[in-house]
């Protein structure tokens, strides 16, 4: 299938991320890194974690509302979270709050939630994909290398499943692995074909 359909748009990556910027690239997806200031995330206690997912995708589209006015441009933004026992974690605030994350994470399985919206000028489409992720026993030392080396402050869970930590600890994962990293291509691919 050719990817000839989206070159007459102007697509907007609404994010920073290194990971998410190269799963576009591998998609074949001819795009732009959004530069407008990062909106903060909270949280809300009203939310299941995929509606937080949601609701924090859609709000990092606001900065770019204003950008839609014709109808060749396509935002796309998106919100990890990770969910434990009914507790969501964002990213972690410091070293001590990532080593809590990762204690909590250690011998349990937790969900990865990704929310992605989709925005022209015409419409709006959101959706969340979720991955069951299963880790091993981690050491007090496991952890602590993993943060001091890798420094995960811009991950939720405060981990890579691509890095260090994954390589060693998750022994299982039911689910997309990309949606892990940071981004559902296979359903951002789907859901840009029917957009």
């Amino acid at each position: 299938m050719s990817l000839d359909k989206f070159n007459r748009y102007q697509i907007i990556l609404a994010s920073r991320s290194p990971r998410r910027k190269q799963l576009l690239e591998q998609l074949g997806l001819v795009f732009e890194i959004g530069t407008k200031k990062d909106v903060e995330e909270i949280f809300s206690a009203d939310f299941s974690p995929g509606e937080n997912a949601k609701y924090l995708s859609k709000i990092k589209t606001k900065p770019y509302l204003n950008d839609l006015k014709s109808d060749n441009k396509i935002i796309i933004s998106a919100d990890t979270v990770v969910s434990i026992h009914d507790e969501v974690l964002g990213k972690p605030s410091d070293r001590d709050d990532a080593i809590r994350m990762l204690n909590l994470l250690s011998g349990d399985e937790h969900e990865v939630i990704t929310g992605v919206t989709i925005t022209s000028g015409a419409k709006q489409e959101t959706f969340a994909v979720s991955t069951k992720v299963h880790f091993k026993p981690l050491s007090k030392a496991e952890i602590e290398h993993y943060v001091d080396t890798y420094q995960p402050y811009d991950k939720a869970g405060a981990y890579g499943i691509q890095e260090w930590i994954g390589l060693i600890g998750i022994d299982r994962i039911e689910g997309s692995y990309f949606n892990v990293v940071g981004l559902p291509v296979q359903r951002l691919y789907a859901e840009l074909q029917n957009f």
